[in-house]
């Protein structure tokens, strides 16, 4: 088998993305993640373009994966030894560096201003000075397919330059991210056949057609043996080659689990879904459910007709088992269900139900009902759970809330400017004894955060013996929908959380006052896990 090396570029081309900063501590936590996944190459970012960069590199995690600085190849009419920002790069002192340079004759012309021979020349100098100084050489070539359809002849010289040079990697940029998979491919096969070897060749595409991941593999087909994106699709505009889609394909996908090998263990890709979700956490982003793979809905069936057959065979509408990447399979409650679709799902829940029972009648006239009135359980899934326990006697009595009240405030601060503050209070009876918890919406930085936030806050604020389990609790999504028009107006709240387990889960509440919804969502989010949790405690 050929060996395919991953390159992860998550903490500096991700770090590009609309709305991204990550913080050095952050950087740190992500590089050990992707180093126990098991990447070959770690990007960490550029070393004298911005603080956070630098205090990484000062700080880097010892790890398996080579850590690799990048920067560009040095300046017209420098030498590159008196180059001080190609200096800074190199002061990273990693053992691998990777430089950017043009291969577009346009982009030198116009953005660089210097004659194609020069710029063939920065590059060469370049490239020789980094192996010169004992380091891994990769050469990072922007615009390359770009500049190939527009030039072809000068792309090629810009990469043989480096490439005699000694770069150990040269690496084919689609910089725009409008090159399709068969020109990718075409253009990577000339390559090779201009003598550049495909053992020395890597792929790096961005996803502004949605076909970096199909551009990625046309380029391995046609020979290119490095492989560069990052967790989660992260990267500048529409992102980059998303690895948490391309890894398990390598993995598992014919002609590549056959053909080729890479560093991920099949222990690994079993993490792969945790991994993705944590990366979603650090950014405080709702992960993307319809996410290949790793996504909450990449395995969910919910017409009757699928989970029927899923139950006879998961084969029939899933194309690799969840548990490969860590994820798993969800049935969706709604209307459409039918009674092998509810016993599937109760099944998934630890409730084992007989074909035939009656209670299956009953949770499916109930689950009708509730939506009649505006519930959703298709999304919904820990609230179905909770129904159907309640309809079984299977639900056990944790606490009883006795009263909530929610207090709004306008008011001027000691600056003059008008703020609000919610304050909540909760009244529960847990462990036989009334308890009275107090929040208010402010949080660490003097910003309100809403009524439901302060409602969240009271409420799990003294849950007697329950309280340590909701420590790692967090809701990560609040979703509001008006289901009805005018006067009649019905409010329906989801309400998305997560653990440190990893795990996700989503609950429904649903009341002409939109607290009130809330209050209801949260509820079953907290029962949810308290349950989940007492089950994994005793099957243990």
């Amino acid at each position: 088998m050929e060996r395919l090396s991953l390159y992860d570029t998550t903490l500096r081309d991700g770090q590009q993305t609309q709305g991204v900063q990550f913080s050095t501590e952050e950087k740190q936590i992500i590089a050990k993640t992707l180093d126990a996944l098991g990447v070959d190459y770690i990007e960490g970012g550029w070393p004298g373009a911005n603080p956070t960069d630098s205090a990484f590199f000062d700080e880097a995690p010892k790890t398996r994966a080579t850590m690799t600085a990048f920067g560009m190849t040095k300046r017209n009419g420098m030498s590159a030894e008196n180059d001080d920002v190609l200096a800074a790069v190199m002061n990273a002192n990693t053992a691998s560096v990777c430089l950017v340079g043009k291969t577009h004759e346009f982009h030198v012309k116009t953005a660089l201003g210097i004659t194609l021979p020069e710029n063939t020349e920065n590059i060469a100098k370049s490239i020789a000075h980094l192996v010169a100084q004992g380091r891994e050489a990769l050469f990072d070539a922007e615009h390359f397919f770009d500049g190939y359809k527009s030039n072809p002849a000068y792309a090629l010289e810009a990469i043989r330059a480096a490439y005699d040079a000694g770069a150990r990697w040269i690496v084919l940029c689609d910089t725009n991210g409008g090159t399709l998979p068969a020109e990718v491919g075409r253009i990577t096969a000339d390559v090779i056949a201009s003598g550049i070897s495909g053992d020395r060749l890597g792929i790096h595409t961005h996803d502004d057609t949605e076909n970096a991941v199909a551009c990625t593999l046309a380029a391995v087909d046609a020979g290119a043996r490095q492989i560069q994106g990052t967790l989660n699709g992260l990267g500048e505009r529409c992102g980059n080659a998303n690895l948490t889609t391309l890894i398990p394909i390598l993995k598992l996908k014919e002609p590549y689990a056959s053909q080729y090998e890479t560093g991920i263990s099949d222990e690994a890709l079993q993490g792969l879904t945790r991994t993705s979700r944590m990366l979603d956490e650090i950014l405080n982003r709702v992960p993307m459910k319809q996410a290949g793979f790793v996504g909450g809905s990449a395995f969910a069936h919910k017409a009757g007709l699928h989970a029927s057959a899923i139950l006879k065979d998961p084969s029939t509408y899933e194309h690799i088992d969840p548990a490969l990447v860590g994820n798993a399979r969800i049935i969706p409650m709604s209307n459409q269900a039918g009674q092998s679709n509810l016993r599937r799902r109760l099944a998934s829940a630890g409730l084992d139900v007989e074909k035939g029972d009656p209670a299956l009648a009953l949770i499916l006239d109930e689950v009708k009902a509730r939506e009649a009135e505006g519930y959703s359980y298709d999304t919904a899934q820990a609230s179905f759970e909770l129904l159907a326990r309640k309809v079984l006697g299977q639900m056990p009595e944790l606490f009883e809330v006795k009263r909530y009240r929610v207090t709004v405030e306008r008011r001027k601060n000691k600056h003059n400017q008008m703020i609000s503050l919610s304050e909540a209070v909760v009244v529960v009876k847990v462990d036989g004894e009334k308890r009275l918890s107090v929040s208010e919406s402010m949080d660490e930085t003097g910003s309100d955060r809403g009524p439901v936030n302060a409602l969240s806050k009271a409420l799990v604020k003294d849950l007697g013996q329950y309280s340590a389990q909701l420590e790692d609790w967090r809701l990560v999504d609040f979703k509001v929908r008006i289901t009805q028009g005018g006067t009649e107006a019905v409010t329906r709240v989801i309400i998305d959380s997560e653990d440190a387990q990893g795990r996700l889960w989503s609950t429904v509440g649903v009341s002409a006052n939109i607290v009130d919804a809330s209050f209801e969502a949260l509820l079953d989010a907290i029962r949810w896990k308290l349950i989940r949790d007492m089950d994994v405690k005793s099957a243990g």
